[in-house]
């Protein structure tokens, strides 16, 4: 993933607010003494976490995403005054981690503020850079970075326990949609070879028992940003040439020629192309209507194969 310096931050963000020492733990998030009243300001990196902890928090939380254009490369984002101004005033920070949003570790750490709590998703998982970042596509993982969420809130406003308790069950239920077409899409097409053109893919297949059969180092590359190998474009190649694939699954926001390529390729082929993406599309919409959302369109291009095999 490309990697950006973080801009000048002006002396205006010096200021922030003061609260007890804090230590980290093993989970990834950063433990601290119990602040009490008003609402709990939270800054999260990406929206799809930040849609996330917002209805965790219910009306207890301020949440502002920082990257939420869906025409953009969450791995290329560059820093603002503002966005350390909003990092500065932070109660509660979530990062996905491993290398995806360095930018964000740089802002916290040109201005570390006491009390500020930090949730950093990849070490909660245990993972390290050079890790697939994509956590929130893996069913699992989000349960985690959910459970995590409301016991840091609980830490934070304890006197509200309760309520976030009861935030946390109301939405698990309303993930239930799309973790069950996820089942779905694994009854029915479990083992079902197809193809991605990013590692944003991986989880996703999983998740869902599908074979994602495109070569690692090629999905790899083009998620660092970079060619992938030529013998891999050509494997890619055959493999939707001779049809090997069921569907084609490629991420929207990291278009490059050779992507492209295989996705006319695709088309040319009658072989079904499913478009998925790493930010919230549209921007306003919840993580699980985005979610549900790209598992219909992959059911019904899955279905779609299918009837014409």
């Amino acid at each position: 993933m490309k990697k950006f310096l973080l801009p000048l931050i002006m002396s205006a963000i010096l200021f922030c607010v003061a609260a007890c020492g804090t230590t980290t733990s093993k989970s990834g998030s950063t433990q601290t003494s119990q602040v009490t009243g008003g609402v709990i300001q939270v800054v999260a990196a990406e929206n799809f976490w930040g849609s996330i902890a917002s209805q965790l928090g219910g009306t207890h939380v301020h949440v502002i995403s920082i990257v939420t254009d869906p025409n953009a490369d969450p791995h290329e984002y560059e820093t603002n005054s503002g966005d350390a101004l909003d990092f500065a005033h932070a109660n509660y920070v979530i990062l996905n981690g491993v290398g995806y949003d360095d930018w964000g570790q740089q802002l916290l750490d040109a201005n570390p503020v006491n009390g500020r709590v930090v949730l950093n998703v990849g070490n909660l998982l245990g993972k390290v850079d050079g890790d697939n970042p994509h956590f929130w596509y893996d069913p699992d993982y989000v349960q985690q970075v959910i459970t995590q969420i409301t016991s840091d809130y609980q830490s934070l406003d304890p006197t509200d326990a309760s309520y976030f308790t009861q935030q946390q069950a109301t939405f698990e239920t309303a993930l239930v949609p799309y973790q069950q077409r996820m089942a779905s899409i694994k009854q029915s097409f479990s083992g079902t070879k197809v193809g991605g053109t990013e590692s944003i893919v991986v989880y996703l297949a999983n998740a869902c028992g599908l074979d994602l059969i495109s070569p690692p180092e090629f999905m790899n590359a083009v998620a660092e940003g970079n060619d992938p190998p030529t013998d891999t474009v050509a494997e890619f190649e055959q493999q939707i040439s001779q049809k090997q694939i069921s569907v084609l699954i490629y991420n929207v926001q990291t278009a490059t020629a050779v992507t492209t390529n295989l996705k006319e390729m695709a088309d040319q082929e009658n072989i079904p192309v499913v478009g998925i993406s790493e930010t919230m599309q549209p921007p306003d919409a919840t993580f699980q209507e985005w979610m549900d959302a790209e598992l219909v369109t992959l059911q019904n291009a899955l279905n779609a194969n299918s009837l014409t095999q």
